[in-house]
């Protein structure tokens, strides 16, 4: 039976720390023994972003979709990830509003693919069919309830389907200096049932955010500590006004690897999504995002 240096029997997904992979991807660690090395992952190399199983990019994570399997990539703009002939694409512009877009923002517009689903203010709900598995780019941290994104996405998926998800780690991009979501707050935006971001958000985007450069970040580098000085904030608070609870696309969730489990696991035990961790890739190294498999249970 073929298991891993974790002791569980294989599957199609990798595990985030494989021994073997471990040992070829970091040649400096090549002479430790197979306790040395899994120590060294434990203590040190998933800290330090080390490579650890075969997954060496993002097009390799998106690759576990299997190309003959029916999927559903929401929101790709101009960067998709799915390329298998059932991938299916929900957006909240149709192709020829996207295109228009990606050319005022100087992107490729030619990788714009048919969007098959579109809901201007991002409701799954206009997704009318099923799948074996659903992928997502940077997208969670938008969503102003997470719960219930969860619970439209399961819906959305066949039993045992996956949900994968490349999620910004928030150390590593513009969010460093703004304190990690809890699950008080996601408790909080589903009693809420919010259809847009709070004013907090609002500002905490446009107000306390730092650079983005996530080579910077690895290196130490976060840029100064962004005080809430009353311009920028009096700028965000007159934008927020002026929506007038329309929704204003910023982020409302800020999580790391290491924080995002207990959130989800918590909001499974309650019976609130219908979601089991399957696989928690950690951020690598001089990368700004980390890899999420979440499988549907029911």
């Amino acid at each position: 039976m073929n298991r891993s240096a974790e002791g569980a029997i294989a599957t199609k997904f990798p595990f985030a720390y494989e021994r073997a992979a471990y040992r070829r991807y970091n040649p400096d660690l090549a002479a430790l023994s197979d306790a040395d090395l899994d120590a060294h992952y434990q203590i040190f190399g998933e800290r330090e972003g080390r490579r650890s199983n075969e997954l060496g990019s993002r097009t390799d994570f998106a690759a576990l979709v299997p190309d003959a399997e029916d999927a559903l990539e929401i929101g790709p703009f101009s960067n998709p990830l799915l390329r298998g002939k059932n991938a299916k694409f929900f957006d909240v512009l149709p192709r020829e509003e996207l295109i228009e877009r990606a050319k005022l923002h100087g992107l490729p517009p030619q990788n714009i693919p048919a969007i098959h689903f579109v809901s201007r203010d991002g409701d799954l709900a206009a997704v009318t069919e099923t799948f074996d598995y659903v992928l997502t780019s940077h997208s969670l941290e938008h969503q102003p309830d997470l719960v219930t994104h969860f619970k439209t996405v399961a819906s959305l998926l066949r039993t045992g389907g996956h949900y994968l998800l490349l999620v910004p780690d928030k150390r590593y991009c513009f969010d460093h200096f703004i304190a990690e979501s809890t699950v008080a707050d996601v408790l909080e935006a589903f009693e809420q049932r919010r259809r847009t971001h709070t004013l907090k958000s609002v500002i905490e985007h446009r107000v306390l955010t730092t650079h983005n450069d996530c080579l910077r970040h690895w290196a130490g580098d976060h840029g100064p500590y962004l005080d809430a000085c009353a311009a920028r904030t009096g700028a965000a608070l007159a934008e927020y006004a002026a929506t007038k609870g329309s929704y204003l696309d910023v982020h409302a969730w800020y999580f790391t690897p290491q924080s995002v489990r207990p959130i989800l696991d918590t909001l499974r035990v309650l019976g609130l999504i219908d979601f089991n961790v399957e696989r928690l890739y950690p951020t690598r190294r001089d990368a700004n995002e980390f890899w999420l498999i979440l499988q549907k249970m029911t």
